[in-house]
C-alpha cells in the first residue's frame, strides 16, 4: 500500500527543504500520495470525512511540517484535531483507523541540531519538543516510528532573511532529499 504524506506548509512556495522533499516524493507517485493541505483547502475548512477515507486508504502515514515556535504549523494542529476523531481515531465504536498504521514525522529544523540540547540555550531536544505527536499517535494505538529531521537552515535564529543566501548547497539538499525517501520506505 502507498504511504500518505501529509504536508503542511504555509508558505511552500518559499521553502528550502520541505519543497525539495515535496519534489522528490513527486518522483514516485507509485509509492507515495503527496497531500499538501494549504493546497487541499486554501480557505481553512477542512473536509474531515475526506481526509479520513484518504487515511484509510493508505498504509503509512507521515506529516511533513517545518518547525514552527517549535512545534508544528497551526494549520497541522487544526487538521489533527479536526481528523482524529473519536470513534474514528480512538475511543469505542470503531475508533480504530490508526490501530497499528505507521505513522511517522518529517520535520526541517531552522536551527543547528545541537542547539536542540537540554545545555543549550533552548533546553529541549527535538524528540522532547515532538513527544506530543507520539503520544498522541500511541494514544490512538498506531505505531508511532519516531521522526526524521533537516536541520539548521538559520545561521541565527531570527537572522534567515529568504534569499539565495540562506539556501543550501544543491548536493546537501540532494543527500537529504535522498535519506528522507529511505527514512519513508523503511517505516
Amino acid at each position: 500500500m502507498k504511504t500518505l504524506v501529509v504536508v503542511t506548509h504555509p508558505s511552500i512556495e518559499t521553502s528550502i527543504i520541505n519543497k525539495r522533499w515535496v519534489e522528490e516524493l513527486k518522483k514516485y507517485p507509485e509509492k507515495y500520495t503527496v497531500h499538501q493541505l494549504q493546497e487541499a483547502y486554501p480557505d481553512g475548512h477542512i473536509d474531515v470525512e475526506k481526509e479520513q477515507k484518504l487515511i484509510e486508504s493508505h498504509g503509512n502515514l507521515v506529516l511533513q511540517f517545518p518547525i514552527f515556535w517549535f512545534n508544528c504549523p497551526p494549520f497541522l494542529k487544526k487538521w489533527l484535531d479536526d481528523v482524529l476523531t473519536y470513534g474514528w481515531a480512538y475511543g469505542s465504536h470503531g475508533g480504530d483507523k490508526l490501530k497499528n498504521r505507521k505513522v511517522a514525522l518529517a520535520v526541517s529544523a531552522g536551527i543547528k541540531e545541537e542547539n536542540y540540547n537540554q545545555e543549550r540555550k533552548y533546553r529541549h531536544t527535538l524528540a522532547h519538543l515532538l513527544s506530543p505527536f507520539e503520544s498522541t499517535f500511541l494514544y490512538c494505538n498506531a505505531n508511532y516510528r519516531s521522526f526524521f529531521a533537516f536541520y539548521g537552515t538559520e545561521n541565527e535564529p531570527g537572522e534567515n532573511v529568504p534569499g539565495a543566501e540562506n539556501e543550501q548547497p544543491s548536493s546537501e539538499l540532494v543527500k537529504s532529499a535522498q535519506d528522507y525517501l529511505k527514512f519513508v520506505d523503511n517505516l
